[in-house]
């Protein structure tokens, strides 16, 4: 009864929204306004029972809570499967929160084995497919939930499925499920569409993960490339044109190369064509920059969104006469919130050297970092949607669309939120910092990271890890040496001679 009256709050305040922002001539977008079908594919076989049943519906209830349920938005289907799939909501069917979890919670427990490739077919084949908007869908999202090894082939149903456009992940519950058919059943990276539980009764500790997965495939349609890997982001260098707009200058390796932008580099473009789909409700935002001159006792936004009233949507300033940082974003009670970074650290942001700012945000906190050291961390009031229609800009004074001189060589958007674990400040030379180990002992993995040419040699950027130490060197290697893993293996002489006693 609480979760239909909050829903049923949520979806008045969303319509509420809608009808103003369309007078103002603006609109709001996020994770509950994505145009999204999706489809639960529910193990209902005779290894769950009907307790752990009731246990995953609510569950499914919890999740489905964060999407504007209409023909507009998300529309939701279930099916549960044993032997054979049974479709108890149709694509659709349901145009109301409060409709669906209704539907859900009368939803009776099925019995019997678990034929999950088959299920899986079921709903690319009859559901997917019946869905009455398949050209406006952006996103055609499948969550299979179960228990136990499947009894038939999934493999070549999930490859049909992706085929066809449709982004699986798999929620294993227990220990009787096999990791290699959950990987197998999922889109790749597994790390991204695989998800666990330890049994039923705590399937809801992995809401928060299974809710911000959702939320990121139907908000962040972009990836960026990242030591190998594709993580989901906004690589705002390029999508602001900085690359095209700004002169290119040495980085703070020599591996790197930044950009100068000038009082006369504007760099504004439409929110729409940045975020299309608004701000995840977790993020983290990443910029290396080097503030000279007068340009570090200024006051500015490094990053902004703006409405098409010009009112702040997002922004992280910078005080250069303070020497502080401040993160605003929206809020369902005022119209902005602020939290101000004011301890000592952020200070040396402002030495005309090359730093790494990042800010960690969540639903209820952000948290601050200066090359890799926590400054601080505080807490955040519920927050609103944006508003797409406006603009977003880098490196403006704040109130104006005067520019400000800075020096920028990273500017991203990361839409997992762990990612702030992975993104270290390697590039910046000051962070590499000495440590203590065992030489016989060491464990090292070394990678070629990126090169540049000058003075007809090739300057490769090696980046090691070991023992919880990341840190990087560049060195000079001659046209005809491969760029490999390899080339950077010698350095491990030199990292143990610099970093270990």
């Amino acid at each position: 009864c609480i979760t239909m009256f909050i829903w049923s709050v949520w979806s008045v305040v969303l319509l509420l929204t809608s009808l103003v922002a369309a007078k103002d001539g603006d609109v709001r977008a996020g994770c509950s306004t994505a145009v999204n079908d999706l489809v639960y594919i529910v193990d209902g076989s005779w290894s769950v029972g009907v307790v752990d049943f009731d246990k995953t519906k609510q569950w499914l209830i919890n999740i489905t809570s964060q999407f504007d349920i209409s023909s507009h938005y998300t529309q939701v289907a279930v099916i549960q499967y044993s032997d054979t799939p049974r479709l108890e909501i149709p694509l659709g069917k349901h145009q109301g929160g409060t409709e669906l979890i209704r539907a859900i919670q009368s939803i009776a427990y099925l019995g019997g084995n678990t034929q999950t490739g088959r299920a899986i077919r079921f709903a690319v084949n009859h559901v997917f497919y019946s869905s009455q908007r398949a050209s406006q869908v952006k996103n055609r999202l499948a969550v299979v939930v179960t228990d136990g090894k499947s009894q038939d082939d999934v493999e070549d149903a999930c490859m049909e499925a992706r085929a066809q456009g449709i982004t699986i992940f798999a929620v294993g519950v227990g220990n009787e499920i096999t990791t290699s058919e959950l990987i197998s059943i999922a889109n790749k990276p597994s790390f991204t569409y695989v998800l666990y539980a330890e049994d039923y009764t705590t399937i809801d500790r992995i809401r928060d993960s299974m809710e911000q997965r959702l939320c990121e495939e139907s908000v962040c349609p972009t990836r960026i490339l990242v030591a190998s890997r594709d993580e989901k982001g906004f690589e705002l260098l390029v999508g602001m044109n900085i690359q095209t707009k700004a002169k290119s200058i040495p980085g703070s390796l020599v591996s790197e190369t930044a950009y100068a932008l000038t009082a006369s580099t504007d760099i504004t473009e439409k929110t729409r064509e940045i975020f299309p789909e608004g701000l995840p409700p977790s993020y983290v935002f990443v910029a290396t920059l080097r503030l000279k001159g007068s340009s570090s006792k200024l006051t500015f936004d490094l990053w902004r969104v703006l409405s098409k009233d010009k009112e702040i949507q997002a922004a992280v300033t910078l005080r250069g006469k303070d020497k502080t940082v401040t993160f605003t974003t929206t809020s369902i009670t005022e119209k902005e919130q602020r939290v101000i970074f004011k301890t000592a650290k952020p200070a040396t942001l402002y030495d005309g050297k090359w730093h790494q700012l990042k800010l960690l945000v969540r639903p209820h906190q952000v948290a601050s970092f200066l090359d890799d050291q926590l400054i601080h961390a505080a807490t955040l009031e519920p927050v609103e949607l944006i508003y797409i229609n406006g603009e977003t800009q880098v490196a403006k004074m704040t109130g104006t669309d005067i520019t400000v001189p800075i020096d920028i060589q990273k500017l991203r958007l990361y839409c997992d939120p762990h990612q702030s674990e992975r993104e270290t400040a390697c590039e910046i030379y000051s962070v590499v910092r000495p440590i203590h180990c065992n030489i016989h002992n060491s464990h090292i993995l070394c990678i070629a990271a990126s090169y540049a040419v000058e003075n007809n040699m090739r300057i490769i950027t090696c980046c090691c890890f070991f023992f919880s130490h990341f840190s990087c060197l560049s060195y000079g290697v001659q046209d005809d040496e491969r760029v490999s893993s390899v080339s950077c293996t010698f350095l491990i002489k030199i990292y143990l001679q610099l970093f270990c006693n």
